[in-house]
């Protein structure tokens, strides 16, 4: 058994490379609203850097992506306004939005 064998660096904390899929879905999601942002979320000891997109009224998306540098050239090769989470903190239309989604019937 390999209870105690150690996860490869390669793979950062998440055990999950960025990969083009997740590039992409950041892409249509910018694509396909109006008014989105991006927000760099910081490595943690359970996940890499996530790159979370809001958009005008709130909807949300979040990807892993490979560092802040590469969260910042993103965004500007879509031209896209891009903050740090640890700054600003997340943006109250996100909260508005996921309160709306918890109180919507099913």
């Amino acid at each position: 058994m390999a209870w105690f064998r150690r996860r490869s660096r390669t793979s950062g904390p998440g055990g999950r490379q960025v990969n083009q899929a997740d590039l992409e879905h950041l892409t249509q999601f910018f694509r396909t609203k109006q008014g989105v942002e991006a927000f760099i979320e910081p490595q943690t000891t359970v996940t890499e850097t996530t790159l979370l997109l809001v958009a005008h009224d709130g909807e949300w998306t979040r990807r892993r992506i490979g560092s802040p540098d590469v969260a910042w050239k993103f965004a500007h090769q879509l031209s896209m306004p891009i903050y740090d989470v640890k700054l600003l903190g997340y943006p109250q239309r996100m909260r508005d939005y996921n309160e709306r989604q918890r109180r919507r019937p099913v």
